[in-house]
């Protein structure tokens, strides 16, 4: 009994439980389709509803057409009228009586105008007739004339804004045969149509001089009966106050959105007609909406497969970059989430190393953005290998990389880590014939059981890449709770910076350029130098990346080339340098800064020599090269300063104006240890004269170093041996005083100590 009487229980929670199933996948459907219809219905009413609107539209255009017809059919009365041949004589001499007998007995009882004037060569009403009795408003006709007058002599600029003129008139300046306006007139919207009596010839020849026949119609009762007559616009009127209901109204406005008559009509709306032809079409779509269900029943089960596969790709490209394949930002930050809680629950620690490319961006600009993609490819390949099965790489966008691994917290082991990553991202690559080598920064962040969330270990990895980055690239940080100080340092420094920038707070110094044997001074280099009011003075090392960084070096630069030009004004005889940085040069108002600069200090530009470094010039080989062309056209000269310790490609070489190279102080420091670095002096200097430019070498401290260069066939030289950077006034008194700063001389070191 026990067991019989469990069957039919189970059987009806078997049925109730497939009902609910049915019920929760036909609830849905049928909220879709109801919807559906209701999206129907309401289309139909919109449509019905944008067909009214048009319907209006197009009537309101009928009806501003209509009157500007009759605006233009008066015109052509009044021109009808005076076309006789005596007219031009008969009204120039004002016979009265044949203007009342042609002008007023026609255009009024004939042609039904309200208003007939005649106004003569002095704007003043000779004749005025008016179809009823005078209205006081009318008083002065002439007034009310005056846009119409004023129109035919020539005397406007502008047709006025509070009229409308129905015909063009191409030369507002010049004299003119007829005007038609729609205004208002005595306080009423009304038809004006003006014509100068005499020929184009007589009017041109007398600008003031040729009567005026004018005509003036209301825009009344009669006028509208007849336009809503022709135009099947029922019960057309105009109208000052509110319009009854069901009523359309429009306006006719001035330029200036002045109106000048208001209209009301009962408007014919085809929504009607519309909502009882789409009927049958309702009908028949709520049909096939019920037809759908059955389908949609039909194949529930492969469309509800079909939609897991679909959710299971597209959160797979959510998730992942699409040119690499790698996890991207919200995988990453979902996965170090999760890194997080396992080692606050006593897991082992783990480290997120924040990788960003040096000089990709280089790559984009100058191969293109298909082999920065490969490039891409490349650097996740690298990656991939050199990190454990376990770890998480991802690419966070653009050039940037991240990688949370399980791995000891101390600094030998993630410096270690971080080393593979260098040298495995730093190796040449070969991609479509082109050789490229690219650096990496790395910002390390630790993970341990006092880690908070995933954005803050971010934020600690992004400021350690930041210190990374501004100790020179291709090298890791790890993260301390020191850099938080030293970024607010850093801001607090470049706020100061920036003030410092635009109240004239900083300091230029001048290292001395000479010539092979180093007895003559041959140029200066200008060199920017900060004494900060309270920690004293900062290095050019620790305020110059800050500069870039922030783009303050766009204002530096402007006003370093400025005070060098001011300073070297006085010294006729050297050549003046000054460091141009990449941000500065790619503007595009450089070029007219510089000869803005120049003009101001009157300073002759053949003696202004600016030094570029070939990053400044990657990426942006096309407007370089016009701006240098630009700059050389006046005579300012260019050197390529740091030669050898970037890409040094001949291509720069060849291609820009270069008038000197400058080789870099590492290669001079290491002449006497490095047989290679003395080969590349002597490569260098070659290479510069067989193209035809100078030589300078940089950072020469002694006098084997100078013999050195000397014999090298280096053409200047600069260096503490013959100079530190010195203010402007030391400058001057060494070209004074040129013995007691000679190579040799007992007193030099004293000298250039001062």
């Amino acid at each position: 009994m026990v067991t019989s009487a469990r069957a039919p229980i189970a059987e009806q929670h078997e049925v109730s439980r497939w009902d609910r199933a049915r019920a929760g996948l036909l609830v849905p459907i049928v909220v879709v389709i109801v919807v559906a219809i209701v999206c129907i219905i309401v289309a139909v009413l919109a449509l019905a509803q944008r067909a009214d609107t048009v319907e209006f539209r197009r009537e309101q255009q009928l009806l501003r057409q209509a009157v500007a017809d009759r605006d233009a059919r008066l015109l052509r009365e009044v021109e009808s009228v005076i076309a006789r041949p005596d007219a031009a004589t008969a009204i120039g001499n004002y016979d009265r009586q044949w203007v009342a007998r042609n002008l007023g007995a026609l255009l009024q009882p004939f042609f039904g105008d309200d208003v007939v004037a005649v106004i003569d060569g002095t704007d003043k009403v000779r004749y005025a007739r008016f179809a009823g009795p005078r209205d006081p408003a009318a008083a002065d006709l002439a007034a009310e004339l005056a846009d119409s007058v004023d129109l035919l002599r020539g005397r406007l600029k502008a047709v006025p804004g509070d009229v409308i003129s129905v015909i063009s008139i191409p030369d507002l300046s010049k004299p003119g045969q007829r005007t038609a306006l729609i205004q208002r007139f005595t306080n009423q919207p009304a038809l004006v149509a003006a014509v100068a009596v005499g020929s184009n010839v007589e009017v041109a020849g007398a600008k003031a001089g040729a009567p005026i026949v004018v005509a003036v119609k209301y825009i009344d009762s009669n006028v509208l009966r007849d336009i809503g007559r022709r135009l099947q616009i029922p019960d057309l009127r105009r109208i000052d106050g509110a319009p009854a209901t069901g009523d359309e109204i429009t306006a006719i406005v001035g330029r200036h959105g002045g109106t000048i008559a208001r209209f009301a009509w009962r408007p014919f709306r085809p929504s009607r007609e519309i909502i009882a032809s789409v009927l049958p079409f309702i009908a028949v779509a709520i049909a096939g909406f019920a037809l759908l269900l059955g389908l949609i029943m039909r194949y529930m089960r492969r469309t509800t497969q079909t939609i897991a596969a679909g959710e299971i790709r597209l959160r797979h490209l959510a998730l992942h970059d699409p040119v690499c394949g790698l996890p991207n930002r919200l995988y990453f930050g979902e996965r170090l989430e999760s890194v997080i809680n396992e080692v606050r629950r006593g897991g082992p620690s783990a480290a997120v190393f924040y990788i960003d490319l040096d000089h990709f961006k280089d790559v984009n600009d100058t191969l293109g953005h298909h082999i920065g993609d490969k490039l891409i490819l490349n650097v996740t390949r690298r990656l991939s290998r050199v990190m454990r099965g376990d770890d998480l790489v991802a690419r966070l966008g653009g050039d940037e990389f991240a990688i949370v691994t399980i791995c000891a917290s101390d600094s030998y082991s993630l410096q270690a880590i971080a080393g593979r990553i260098i040298a495995a991202v730093c190796a040449p690559y070969a991609i479509d014939g082109n050789n490229i080598i690219i650096g990496a920064s790395i910002g390390i962040a630790t993970i341990d059981r006092r880690a908070r969330d995933a954005a803050d270990i971010l934020r600690y990895a992004d400021m350690a890449l930041y210190r990374a980055k501004n100790e020179g690239r291709n090298r890791a940080c790890i993260y301390d709770a020191a850099m938080d100080a030293d970024l607010s340092h850093r801001k607090l420094l470049e706020g100061d910076l920036l003030q410092a920038v635009k109240n004239d707070g900083l300091d230029a110094a001048y290292q001395p350029i000479v010539n092979a044997s180093g007895d003559t001074v041959v140029g200066v280099e200008a060199l920017a130098r900060w004494t900060h009011p309270t920690a004293g003075e900062i290095p050019p090392a620790d305020f110059i990346p800050i500069a870039e960084h922030s783009g303050i070096i766009v204002e530096l630069g402007e006003w370093m080339l400025r005070r060098a030009c001011l300073d070297g004004a006085g010294w006729p005889d050297l050549t003046v340098a000054v460091n141009v940085s990449p941000l500065q040069f790619r503007r595009s108002d450089f070029v007219e800064l510089v000869e803005r600069i120049l003009a101001e200090t009157n300073f002759d530009p053949n003696r202004l020599e600016l030094e570029l470094t070939e990053s400044t010039l990657l990426g942006n080989l096309e407007t370089a090269e016009l701006s240098m062309l630009r700059l050389k056209a006046i005579g300012v000269r260019f050197a390529l300063d740091d030669f050898g310790t970037g890409y040094s490609s001949l291509l720069y070489l060849r291609r820009f104006p270069f008038d000197k190279l400058k080789i870099d102080s590492s290669f001079v420091r290491s002449i006497e240890k490095a047989a290679d670095a003395a080969a590349i002096v002597h490569a260098v200097v070659s290479l510069g004269r067989g193209l035809g430019m100078k030589v300078t070498a940089e950072g020469v401290e002694n006098a084997e170093q100078h013999l050195f260069l000397r014999a090298a066939g280096v053409h200047s030289m600069q260096g503490f041996r013959f100079g530190k950077p010195v203010p402007a006034g030391a400058i001057s008194a060494r070209l004074a005083s040129p013995d007691d700063y000679r190579v040799g001389s007992p007193d030099r070191e004293i000298a250039l100590a001062s």
